[in-house]
């Protein structure tokens, strides 16, 4: 099988959202030895990519995203520790979260699929994150670009928490927030001072991007 073709198979195999095949296929890839950040960039990413462009043509739909983003994850596992420190890390920096009291995650885990796939370095915190653990991780790895995540209008009120521990504790205006999940808008970013809110997955990379100053 030639590189082209494992890569182009590798593509579809994301971009339909089949996990196994995903996985096997990068494994192959490797055994077939194209250099990993190859793989990457012509196999994996186009695949999430061409996902979202269907997303947002409403040809794809919540559930076809989630198998997407699964299908990359796993893809990914076999791929990262074959890379060089920092290779795909060509747009920033992010760590990302769940805020406490909430344990839902699926929303999550298509925004980490998608800013990897946008070139970000991405520091989950998973789920029901205390706003130490938020404060903590911003000072341990500086970071570009701060995360959270909430999915139940009972949690919100903990961003706005978190947005006052950072100004408290002069981390501010060394770091970009981004918020997102369901009970999220533009209006309650602009009222707790946020500096970007992401309507779905593609749109937080987007927006990520546009912090950055990266296309």
């Amino acid at each position: 099988m030639s590189v082209s073709s494992t890569l182009d198979k590798l593509k579809k195999a994301v971009l339909e959202g089949d996990d196994e095949i995903a996985q096997g296929l990068a494994k192959k890839a490797l055994k077939e030895k194209i250099e990993p950040l190859k793989v990457v960039n012509e196999g994996i990413v186009p695949g999430i990519q061409e996902a979202g462009e269907l997303w947002k043509q409403n040809v794809y739909f919540h559930t076809d995203i989630i198998l997407c983003a699964e299908a990359f994850r796993l893809a990914m596992e076999v791929i990262e520790p074959k890379l060089s420190a920092g290779a795909l890390a060509k747009s920033g920096k992010i760590v990302i979260g769940t805020v406490a009291g909430d344990m839902h995650n699926l929303g999550k885990i298509m925004v980490n699929a998608t800013l990897r796939g946008g070139g970000f370095e991405v520091i989950d915190l998973g789920e029901d994150v205390s706003q130490d653990a938020f404060i903590q991780k911003v000072k341990e790895v500086n970071p570009n670009i701060l995360g959270l995540g909430c999915y139940m209008s009972t949690t919100m009120l903990e961003m706005k928490e978190i947005m006052s521990r950072l100004n408290n504790e002069g981390l501010r205006d060394k770091i970009k927030v981004m918020i997102g999940g369901v009970p999220c808008t533009q209006e309650y970013a602009n009222e707790i001072g946020a500096d970007a809110w992401g309507k779905d997955a593609f749109d937080a990379v987007e927006k990520a991007k546009k912090l950055m100053g990266v296309s």
